[in-house]
């Protein structure tokens, strides 16, 4: 069950997702955004997995940001619950560099849409870019603050070309 004041909840397959999940989490952090973690897996917790994500339903959180490498059907499996916003974080941990995450994410049925992001650390940046836009929608000062972000990087890029590229 997440806290009572979660906004979004961050669910990886598995701990060594950890590292990829970790820039969505602080961005999170950032914009000073009350969120859960948990380690579930489509495959070997599904009736935990179930669980948590049945309580979502019933809680604040607005979002849910399911990351998993390999088969990748976690955001899948979880979206089919819920009718909370799912993104999906294709991770980049198979022989194939995450292109069977990928394809497993993005290949969603007609009806259970799961967002997906990039694979991998950009991806997972994203994810929670992306839940801040959806939480912005009714959160003016969140909506300023994601302006100025934008700003921020438009202004490094310039600040880059001022100073040359040689």
């Amino acid at each position: 069950m997440p806290s009572k004041e979660t906004l979004v909840a961050v669910i990886m397959g598995s701990i060594s997702d950890a590292d990829i999940v970790k820039g969505c989490t602080d961005m999170l952090i950032e914009f000073d955004i009350p969120y859960d973690v948990k380690v579930l897996s489509a495959h070997r917790t599904p009736d935990l997995t179930r669980e948590y994500v049945l309580s979502l339903n019933n809680s604040k959180t607005e979002v849910i940001i399911a990351a998993a490498g390999w088969a990748a059907h976690l955001a899948g499996f979880i979206a089919g619950m819920t009718v909370l916003p799912v993104i999906g974080i294709p991770v980049d941990s198979s022989p194939l560099n995450g292109m069977d995450a990928l394809l497993s994410t993005v290949q969603m049925p007609p009806g259970i849409p799961v967002a997906t992001v990039a694979v991998g650390s950009g991806g997972a940046k994203n994810a929670a870019v992306l839940a801040l836009e959806i939480l912005a929608l009714n959160r003016p000062a969140l909506k300023d603050q994601l302006l100025s972000y934008r700003k921020k990087l438009a202004e490094k890029i310039e600040a880059q070309n001022l100073r040359g590229l040689s």
